[in-house]
Formats: structure tokens, sequence, C-alpha cells
């Protein structure tokens, strides 16, 4: 497998190589680093021990760029530090949690990153942070990257580049629970907006949540989403509304439905059962990413665009996908943006089965 033509692969004896390490730390005129992507060619090579611990090495830096790994063929189990070390890798097959069948999403991946360098490397850098982190604190984690990134460049790129809209009053009440027996089900219902996660569908979702982590003899939770589509991520029109760092901070932290939906799911005698369709994208995705069992209709489209915003996923997106997934292919979907359907949702476990649609 070969890179797309503007882009050079390295191969694993070059990434070990202390010179090329160094130049990671190199900054443009502007302060962002001069290497946000390399590429690393795996096939071809021979897997000598001592060079696959010193490229293991580079990429431990905190500091390391986003580092794709490319192979036509099957590596050998001697890679295995390597391909965990890596943000990714793109392969003929899944041959492995860190290997994403996608080989011709090399040349997206490259253009997001070009696109956004800054939001790149956090995401990078956070994903490897909260793959192995309690829920708790790599949400305090997202939620400072995330902050950080919506006070800056990139972002306001992205805001500037689509003009903000009213949002129209709502039409009913954003979200409906029914309660029966110890069953409640909450169902998002804006499908007008597509069931876009706007404040007003958060907090009504929070308030629910609310009740039911104050009843013990709620034992059951059930998500659900109104009309063609589960949710389509937060609204675009209130992006950028609070771009004040420190307020984003402890907004997202007091106010995550994330959070909620994983206390509940982790109470003794509890559980949460999330019934996704069509669209479910960032937050769409990330909320119920922390259920107990997420179920997929066979027109469910899951996909995490934060990046191409200029940001990271914010709903904890980089917690409860990377704890299902791992974080390979977690950050292959926020590095593509591109959808994941049912059937690979399911093959993943970001989802559990699937379900036709209620």
């Amino acid at each position: 497998m070969t890179p797309p033509p503007t882009l050079t692969a390295v191969s694993v004896q070059e990434l070990a190589d202390a010179a090329l390490g160094a130049s990671f730390a190199a900054l443009d005129a502007n302060g962002v680093p001069a290497t946000p992507l390399v590429v690393v060619e795996l096939d071809g090579t021979p897997w000598d021990a001592a060079v696959i611990a010193a490229a293991t090495a580079v990429l431990a830096h905190p500091a390391s760029p986003v580092a794709v790994g490319i192979a036509g063929r099957r590596p050998p189990p001697e890679a295995e530090p390597l391909l965990r070390a890596l943000t990714c890798t793109l392969g003929a097959e899944e041959w492995s949690p860190q290997v994403v069948a996608a080989p011709d999403s090399l040349g997206s991946i490259a253009a997001a990153v070009a696109r956004a360098p800054l939001a790149a490397l956090a995401m990078n850098g956070l994903l490897r942070l909260t793959a192995d982190a309690p829920v708790g604190s790599a949400l305090v984690a997202e939620s400072l990257a995330y902050s950080m990134l919506l006070a800056g460049d990139e972002f306001a790129a992205w805001r500037a580049s689509r003009p903000v809209r009213p949002i129209p009053p709502p039409v009913a009440p954003p979200v409906l629970a029914e309660r029966t027996g110890n069953r409640l089900d909450l169902t998002l219902n804006r499908p007008e907006r597509r069931n876009a996660f706007a404040r007003e569908v958060r907090e009504a979702l929070l308030e629910a949540l609310d009740i039911a982590a104050l009843d013990p003899d709620v034992t059951e939770v059930h998500l659900h989403g109104a009309g063609p589509d589960f949710c389509s991520g937060g609204d675009l029109d209130e992006f950028g509304t609070a771009t004040h760092a420190p307020t984003s901070h402890a907004v997202r932290l007091q106010r995550s439905a994330g959070y909620a939906v994983h206390r509940l799911a982790t109470r003794p005698g509890t559980t949460v059962h999330a019934h996704l369709h069509g669209a479910c994208i960032g937050a769409g995705l990330e909320v119920p990413a922390f259920a107990t069992r997420v179920y997929v209709a066979e027109d469910a489209r899951l996909r995490l665009p934060e990046l191409s915003m200029g940001l990271v996923p914010g709903a904890g997106g980089t917690v409860g996908v990377v704890h299902r997934i791992g974080r390979w292919r977690a950050a292959w979907m926020v590095l593509t943006g591109a959808y994941v359907d049912a059937e690979t949702a399911v093959r993943w476990g970001l989802a559990d089965a699937l379900r036709e649609r209620e």
C-alpha cells in the first residue's frame, strides 16, 4: 500500500531515528508544529526488536504527531507494540483493534490534519490519556481540551465560514418521558431539528435522568429519538456562543449528559438502553455510548465530525466511544469524520446488537 502522491511515508527505521524524532519539535512561524502528521510504512519492515522499541519511544513523547501506519500485509506479532503506539493503522483488513480496513482514507486524514493541525494534535494526545483513565478523570481532560480549542483560531475560522441562523422556538417538549413500572422511556423530541442536541434538549434530558437517579425503583432507562434520526449532534447554530474557555469547561462538566448516563448505567441494579437509528452524529453517538447496551437499526449512521470544526468531541466521545472500541478506531472516526454503518458498529463493539427500529 502506498500513500497518496502528496504524502511521504517514512519507514519504521526512519521513525526510530533520533534526528527525525527531534524534527517533530520544530514549530512554524505561527507556533504550529511543523510536522502534525507522519505516515509510517509498515510493509517490508524487518521488525528488529531494538528498532521497534526506538520507534515506539518516539511516539510515546507527549508532543508526538498524529502517526498513521499503512500496511498492505498483516504485521507480525512482533509489531504489536508499534501498532499500539500509532494513532491508528490503515490496512487491507481489520487484523486487530489497532487496524481499520480503510486504506483509501489516508488522503482525507491528511486533509483534515492540514485544516486543523492543533485540534488533530490535541485529539491525538487526548485519546492516549482517556483510553486508560477512569471516566470522571477522562471527562475532565476532554472538557479542558474542547474548551481550549473552542477559543482557538481553527474553530473561529469554521464559525466564520458558517452564518448563524436564529433557532426557532420549540413546538413541543424537547424530551418526552414515559414511566411504565420500573421502566423509564426518554425520547428526544425535536424531529424538526433532527433532534439536535441543543441546550434545551440537553437540559430536559438531564432533568429526566436526574429523576431516574433519585428514584431507586427505576431499574431500566431507554433512550430514543423521535423522527427519522436519533440525534444529529450539537445544534450548529449554538456553536460559538460560549467561547470563554473557563466558563465552557465548568458548564461542560456540570451539565454532562454522558456522565449522567454513565452514573445510571453503573448503578447496581440499573441498566440504560440506547436505541439508535438514522443519523447519530457527535453528541448523538457520544452520550449513548455510555449506555449499558446500545442497539442500532439498520439505517443507523454514526459519526464524529468535530475535527472539521477545529474541535475534538466534547460530549464524552473521547471517553465513552474510546472505552467501547479503543482509541485507534475512535481516532480514525475523528480524523476522517466518516460514517460508520450499523453492521460495522456492531462488529467493532460501538453498538451491542442490531435491532429493528421501534
